[in-house]
């Protein structure tokens, strides 16, 4: 038995009403300060891919910069770096 078309209509209606609802709570708590904004304790900085399945991420963490080896057979700290050579 195949629904009807007005049936559909009112289906796909409140599947968008209810995704509206849910973007507009999310602004709204940015708004309010629930959700932090952008510019938290990470941030990835820049990445550069190796080979195909090995790349370097270096990451900004509480204003200091570590460098990161992900994607070989074990995920590795390359280091942390500070000062001025840490801005890229």
């Amino acid at each position: 038995m195949l629904p009807s078309l007005a049936s559909l209509l009112i289906a796909l209606l409140a599947l968008a009403v209810v995704l509206g609802l849910i973007l507009l709570a999310q602004r709204l708590a940015r708004f309010t300060g629930l959700i932090p904004k952008s510019g938290g304790r990470l941030q990835l900085e820049e990445t550069l891919a190796l080979d195909p399945r090995r790349r370097l991420h270096l990451v900004a963490c509480d204003g200091r910069h570590v460098l990161l080896l992900t994607g070989g057979g074990q995920d590795q700290v390359i280091g942390w770096l500070s000062g001025p050579e840490a801005r890229p």
